[in-house]
């Protein structure tokens, strides 16, 4: 603890310009292993870590977290809590609210029609009471779910927003966990396509907040209608249209024999393969009109959706592109995903139309459409481009009492500051320079001593930290 005699060396401290603040990448971290006193054997990150000793023995666990998960120390927190709230405030400008739903739901509002890969990625098993759960893979049942329960107490449209924590037990890639955050808006009650227009400018006013253009992200356009449309030429059963669905979505993914390989094996006839894959190929809208006819509904709704893109003022993000499917089983019409345009990363965010999910719970069918927009690949785009901003830790104050009677004034002082909504760290036990060393390390912007002479006659010591100012000012009219 510094004491009031050091009267020499403080003025020398306090006319000590600080260095600038130099934001330093994270360094790799080694591997790290708890010793414990256990009998069981504790697997993470793919590795097991055993303790086998039944008498108490030290046994070891491994600290990483489990594969495919995240821990978020304080300089990822602050980048999630920037990029949450840039979800937030695009949310609040388009008129949604939030809603919230458990991580924990029923497996069975999750199992649905043979074939869907998003089945076999579950996180289920069975509670103790005996029902069968889930960590939640997706967002929009349990949406479904509340707008159910909420029933005829609640008026159409309903605009929600959420952001949600998801679990896949999948493999891992670039921008893809086992666990990620996501954004999810969506519309109930609204049967056109105005609907995808508004949810498909919520995705570009993000975009265009976090500083990412139309040269740099695109998104893709189309509708399972187009794919229905085609199915109906060829005579192809109405059952087979789900699983075809989930063949074509890997359109991009495969090649194109493996995908034709896949539409033979149920049951489709060699032209019905050649003529979807060709259908879906296309990247021009008229085109499309010219295969299918102007009196198909999907050319309309997309025709009517390209008109209003260019009355909002993004038909330069837009482009049509058949191919896109989605592989939920419960997307009914428009679809839309979109991409980086380098080709580097999976799709950053994707949604649709769902006009018939209520009605697989038992409920009456409401029209209704929303997205899915992840953390992981969109911090990666932005780690592309150089657009991560600098969230260095800031704090306003940081209070240090000059000797350990001052412990007391000191805690006055902080308290006083803090209930006038300033951030204030209480620093105590330590010595002067260890204090100005400190206030560089979380970019304080002032330094309030309290010293023994100063507060006798009512006063603190002021440093701004920036400028070297320094003056004494009244504890009572300090703000």
């Amino acid at each position: 603890m510094a004491s009031a005699s050091s009267a020499a060396s403080l003025r020398h401290l306090l006319r000590r310009p600080l260095r600038p603040t130099l934001v330093r990448p994270p360094l790799l971290r080694p591997t790290r292993r708890l010793l414990c006193s256990s009998s069981s054997t504790l697997t993470h990150g793919g590795d097991s870590s055993t303790s086998t000793s039944s008498d108490g023995a030290l046994g070891v666990v491994d600290l990483n977290p489990p594969r495919g998960t995240r821990d978020f120390p304080p300089e990822e927190m602050r980048l999630r809590t920037w990029l949450f709230d840039n979800f937030r405030e695009v949310s609040r400008t388009m008129a949604f609210e939030e809603v919230d739903f458990p991580v924990l739901e029923s497996e069975a509002l999750f199992v649905r029609k043979a074939g869907e890969e998003i089945t076999q990625q579950l996180y289920n098993f069975e509670d103790k009471g005996g029902r069968r759960v889930v960590l939640r893979p997706e967002i929009t049942p349990s949406l479904a779910r509340l707008v159910i329960k909420q029933g005829k107490s609640v008026s159409l449209p309903l605009k929600w927003f959420t952001i949600g924590q998801c679990w896949r037990y999948e493999r891992m890639t670039r921008g893809r966990r086992r666990e990620h955050y996501q954004w999810n808006m969506d519309i109930f009650g609204m049967p056109k396509v105005r609907a995808e227009a508004e949810l498909i400018q919520a995705i570009v006013l993000l975009f265009e907040r976090l500083g990412i253009t139309s040269s740099d992200v695109g998104i893709r356009l189309s509708s399972r209608k187009v794919l229905q449309a085609v199915l109906n030429m060829y005579s192809v059963p109405e059952h087979l249209f789900t699983q075809v669905c989930v063949i074509v979505d890997k359109l991009g993914k495969l090649s194109r024999e493996e995908i034709e390989k896949e539409l033979t094996s149920t049951g489709l006839s060699s032209e019905a393969v050649q003529g979807i894959i060709e259908v879906l190929s296309l990247k021009s809208l008229s085109k499309l009109e010219e295969v299918l006819g102007s009196d198909v509904e999907a050319v309309a709704d997309l025709k009517k959706l390209f008109a209003f893109a260019e009355q909002y003022g993004y038909a330069d993000w837009i482009c049509f592109d058949a191919s896109v499917v989605r592989g939920l089983a419960y997307y009914t019409g428009v679809v839309f995903e979109a991409f980086d345009r380098e080709g580097e990363l999976r799709a950053i965010c994707g949604g649709g139309r769902y006009d018939r999910l209520l009605s697989t719970f038992g409920s009456e069918d409401v029209p209704a459409c929303g997205f899915g927009f992840g953390d992981a690949v969109i911090v990666e785009l932005l780690k592309e481009k150089g657009l991560l901003p600098d969230l260095a830790r800031q704090i306003d104050d940081i209070v240090f009492p000059l000797d350990e009677e001052l412990e007391g004034p000191a805690s006055s002082v902080a308290s006083s500051l803090r209930k006038k909504g300033r951030s204030v760290d209480l620093v105590e036990d330590k010595r002067l320079k260890w204090v100005f060393k400190h206030a560089e390390r979380i970019n304080a912007s002032r330094l309030i001593l309290v010293g023994k002479s100063e507060w006798e006659r009512g006063m603190v010591r002021v440093k701004i930290l920036s400028t070297r100012e320094e003056f004494e000012v009244k504890a009572g009219e300090l703000e």
